[in-house]
């Protein structure tokens, strides 16, 4: 079999999947990082075709909230969704997992504003969903792919799309003011198993003195060594140190997956990003939509 005829094979495999739930609803609790509140956090099967949809049960009339760019308010430090005074904050992590592990239909139920952070990282999310279980439904997941390519910049943020017949990501990351993280690069193909073991365990991460005066405002309240990987005097202050020798590269892949995944469908792209964050990101992905076809 020639590798054209393979990635042929796969693409149309691809096509032909059903939309994916879980069997069974989620269950989980933990505190948010920036407003440091305990929330609770119910993950419930849905019905194909709904989406990814979010629903503050702490709020009179249960507000939802889908899970889609229109709705992006936000992104400082994290990805925050918004909709007639509805606010849904940090929300990339569990985007990222639901998307690698072909989850397109689910409604999460949160009682307050901001998703619980954990360890920092989607290792829980995955996890979860694995215990949970994934139910095939009816009706066919929707797929598109890139017509052609698009490029994004600003200063020293890069972005590029380029058509093909997978979902990879390559990021480069670049620290120059910190030994400890420097220059990373990586590349993955997006699919459930290299997202479990390659890309959900690593953590956020920041350097202390730049977070220190946020941390002084009482604008992260919920941050720690428990949730993040904190570089402090130029070392890793973790006492368990990094999980990855490239965690910091791997958890912005991370974040490029959940962030794009908010396009709000399937598709086949090899995206090259340059020092990204949740800003230009979402700024891309807006421009990426506008070069989708259906398969």
């Amino acid at each position: 079999m020639t590798l054209t005829t393979e990635l042929e094979l796969q693409k149309g495999s691809m096509v032909s999947q059903r939309q994916r739930t879980l069997k069974v609803s989620i269950h989980l609790s933990g505190h948010a990082l920036f407003t440091g509140t305990h929330v609770h956090l119910k993950i419930h099967p849905a019905t194909a075709g709904s989406g990814i949809v979010f629903q503050r049960t702490d709020l009179p009339n249960r507000p939802r909230l889908s899970a889609k760019l229109e709705h992006v308010q936000a992104t400082p430090r994290c990805t925050i969704l918004g909709h007639e005074g509805v606010i849904i904050q940090t929300v990339e992590h569990l985007l990222s997992a639901l998307l690698a592990c072909g989850i397109d239909n689910a409604l999460i139920e949160i009682d307050g504003a901001e998703l619980p952070i954990f360890d920092g990282s989607a290792l829980v999310f995955v996890e979860q969903i694995e215990a949970a279980g994934v139910l095939e439904q009816e009706e066919l997941k929707a797929v598109y792919r890139l017509r052609a390519p698009v490029s994004w910049s600003q200063g020293d943020v890069h972005l590029v799309a380029l058509p093909s017949d997978e979902y990879r990501i390559t990021y480069t990351l670049s620290y120059p003011h910190s030994s400890v993280v420097g220059t990373q690069y990586y590349s993955v193909q997006v699919n459930e198993d290299r997202f479990k073991k390659e890309i959900a365990p690593c953590r956020t991460f920041c350097i202390y003195e730049e977070v220190a005066p946020l941390v002084e405002k009482g604008l992260i309240k919920g941050g720690g060594l428990e949730n993040a990987v904190i570089i402090k005097d130029n070392r890793v202050a973790n006492p368990g140190g990094l999980r990855f020798p490239d965690e910091m590269v791997r958890h912005k892949i991370l974040d490029v997956i959940g962030d794009l995944s908010l396009m709000g469908f399937s598709f086949l792209a090899h995206i090259i990003a340059v020092r990204s964050g949740h800003s230009s990101n979402v700024a891309f992905a807006k421009q990426v939509l506008t070069k989708m076809e259906r398969l």
